[in-house]
């Protein structure tokens, strides 16, 4: 019987690489003989991506779109791409394209009866050395304060057994819901197997993460989470 994955990929004007993307998306759940589905969460993108998107959607009938009228963030994007999710397993990257989505392959190997989340880890970091260095802090700070048993804990390349989200319930809508979910999937005991996989340079769009005020952000939500999960140990 075919390994049954629902795909998905959150996207904010990421019309220089989604098309891309869902090419080899396709390509390579057919090669693997995939039973799948391909959902584009488009999070309140401008017009560039929404004419790529329509034409994405009306030539592929495995891919639909799923479209917030407004910008929920990050992990507002994600939470709905899990809601929408069918399928046994949940498979989701971000959609500017810094991993290989061939490599789905890769976590598939690993996604025994045993195994509840397939976690890549970067082989090495394509970026900037000023991405690589806060990238680095982010890690250590996130890892040592939420107690998190992980290599990565921003590596956005993850399969996850879709029974997961029955005791795991995410509210986060910023990119601290990562640290959100993998805190609240470990605690709750699932099996978490971590593999290799490559990171490339960013070669469309910039990084909504990368600068001062989304730091301070990202800090102050960090923080919250922190006295939510840690301090309060509350689950929802």
């Amino acid at each position: 019987m075919s390994t049954s994955v629902s795909i998905f990929y959150p996207c904010y004007n990421d019309w220089g690489t989604m098309g891309s993307m869902v090419m080899f998306t396709i390509e390579t759940a057919e090669r693997l003989g995939l039973d799948y589905d391909v959902t584009l969460v488009d999070d309140g993108s401008g017009d560039h991506t929404h004419a790529l998107l329509d034409i994405i959607e009306k030539n592929c009938p495995q891919v639909r779109v799923l479209r917030h009228e407004t910008n929920r963030g990050y992990g507002g994007a994600l939470r709905s791409g899990f809601a929408a999710a069918t399928r046994e397993w949940i498979f989701y990257t971000d959609g500017d394209a810094q991993y290989d989505v061939r490599e789905l392959a890769v976590l598939l190997e690993q996604a025994g009866p045993g195994v509840d989340v397939v976690q890549g880890y970067k082989i090495a970091r394509g970026d900037p050395l000023h991405r690589k260095v806060i990238g680095r802090i982010y890690h250590w700070i996130v890892k040592l304060a939420f107690g998190l048993k992980l290599r990565d804990v921003d590596c956005d390349f993850r399969l996850i057994r879709r029974a997961v989200f029955d005791t795991v319930h995410l509210s986060s809508d910023s990119g601290v819901i990562c640290a959100e979910m993998m805190t609240k999937i470990q605690r709750a005991g699932f099996r978490v197997v971590e593999v290799p996989v490559h990171h490339y340079e960013r070669h469309h769009g910039k990084s909504e993460f990368f600068n001062f005020p989304r730091i301070f952000r990202v800090a102050r939500q960090l923080t919250g989470l922190w006295f939510r999960l840690v301090l309060l140990r509350r689950t929802d």
